[in-house]
């Protein structure tokens, strides 16, 4: 099983140490999403439908809502990573541009500013220790990633437009509202005022991803929040989100952020704001 080492929740979003060992499968994150490699061989991380390596000499930046996947290296041991999930008042905002919200490629080449960064972030990340220091060096490396990834490329190219269809948006709201793990997707599509195969591919033209990939985005947030912040016990967590068992939702928690809920409550750190 993969293991946080170190865990931090600030005002800039999350940011994880993780010895990962295991694939993570095919999600999403509201966020803006950066993964470091911080040691071990590289690893190999899926954004969209294209793989590219995560190296010494590559980073991974996926936008929000992006679809994204990790497939560890072949060893028992797997690579060590730094993960952040970046709020969007963190992005720093590009001139001439609707939205902050975007990296210009998903292969971000590691500079030499951003591996001082990444090694400096990853020594005091366990401990939770000077947080407002992290807080400052997950900013520069946050922009420096950014601007990499901008390297070379149009700034000018066009943002998405976003949902545009009513329908969609309504159908956004109800999951937003009353998701759970057991929420039947065809009646939010009923209630949409939609048949099922027309409101899947509606859903995923508007938003670029699928319905499901969305519910589980937001039993994610709703889990990893839990887990970190309350007292509730994991079991009680599991059935507050619709699970009918404690295995069921570590299963499912195992799966979307890589280790076990019990692992990632261990060593997480709330910041208070």
């Amino acid at each position: 099983m993969s293991r946080a080492i170190a865990i931090y929740h600030g005002s800039f979003g999350r940011a994880g140490l993780y010895q990962l060992n295991r694939p993570i499968l095919t999600h999403a994150h509201r966020e803006g999403h950066l993964v470091f490699h911080a040691g071990g061989p590289a690893a190999r991380v899926g954004v969209g439908e294209a793989f590219h390596e995560c190296s010494q000499a590559l980073a991974s930046g996926v936008n929000p809502w992006q679809p994204h996947s990790f497939v560890p290296p072949g060893n028992e041991a797997g690579s060590l990573c730094l993960v952040l999930y970046v709020n969007p008042s963190w992005f720093p905002t590009r001139p001439g541009r609707s939205t902050a919200l975007r990296f210009g490629r998903a292969d971000i080449p590691v500079s030499p500013a951003i591996a001082r960064l990444v090694g400096e972030v990853t020594r005091l990340l366990p401990g939770g220790r000077a947080s407002g220091l992290v807080d400052r060096l997950l900013f520069e490396l946050t922009a420096a990633s950014f601007e990499e990834s901008w390297r070379g490329r149009d700034p000018d190219e066009q943002d998405p437009e976003g949902v545009r269809d009513y329908r969609v948006r309504k159908s956004i709201q109800i999951l937003s509202e009353i998701g759970g793990a057991g929420l039947c997707l065809d009646g939010v599509a009923r209630q949409a005022g939609l048949s099922r195969p027309h409101f899947y591919k509606l859903f995923r033209q508007q938003t670029g991803i699928t319905p499901n990939i969305y519910l589980k985005t937001l039993l994610m947030e709703r889990a990893i929040a839990q887990v970190a912040g309350s007292n509730l016990s994991v079991t009680e967590i599991g059935f507050e989100l619709g699970f009918s068992s404690q295995s069921g939702f570590t299963r499912f928690f195992a799966a979307h952020v890589g280790m076990a809920p019990t692992n990632y409550r261990q060593v997480a750190h709330v910041r208070p704001h």
